[in-house]
């Protein structure tokens, strides 16, 4: 599944691997989560519009299980070439598995939401939106963490968001 959202963008959103819905769409992020994706990017004056979401597994594992190592440093040049292209200041990693590759070792829960600096942008760790969906306690913690992304974007600059021409931009 290749990402979707404008071919330069200010901010990328990285999740972990497409679901069934995604699947069946070739869209990140259309189910339950997205939903709530949608909801957390209007609550700071953003949407689909304007942040290029991807994935760090393009296909989806088998049963939705989670992804495997090998499945992906198999995906990792095609997220290297989606970052290359799209160019963010910010990247949110959405989960474990995308946070995983900035920050080796850490839990999520101890280094959400707090940004680091690595290879000129920010990144970002948060819960994955699926984590609201099943522990509810997470949801205000997730909508605090992306209230922060405003003054992380405005303080890593801005690039000129050139308008996707598609709903889907496949960057190869």
């Amino acid at each position: 599944m290749p990402g979707a959202g404008p071919a330069r963008a200010d901010i990328m959103l990285i999740g972990e691997a497409p679901g069934a819905r995604e699947d069946e769409s070739g869209l990140p992020f259309v189910g339950p989560s997205g939903r709530f994706l949608d909801e957390l990017l209007a609550g700071i004056g953003l949407s689909r519009d304007t942040v290029y979401i991807a994935n760090v597994v393009k296909c989806r594992p088998p049963a939705n299980r989670d992804p495997e190592p090998a499945e992906i440093e198999a995906c990792e040049d095609y997220l290297d070439r989606q970052i290359a292209i799209v160019d963010p200041r910010v990247i949110v990693t959405l989960g474990r598995f995308s946070m995983a590759r900035w920050f080796p070792g850490e839990a999520i829960s101890r280094v959400h939401g707090k940004p680091k600096h690595a290879a000129g942008r920010t990144v970002v760790p948060m819960y994955h939106p699926a984590a609201a969906l099943h522990r509810g306690d997470l949801r205000p913690v997730i909508q605090a963490d992306f209230a922060t992304l405003p003054a992380l974007i405005a303080a890593a600059g801005t690039t000129e968001a050139a308008p996707p021409t598609s709903n889907t931009e496949q960057l190869t």
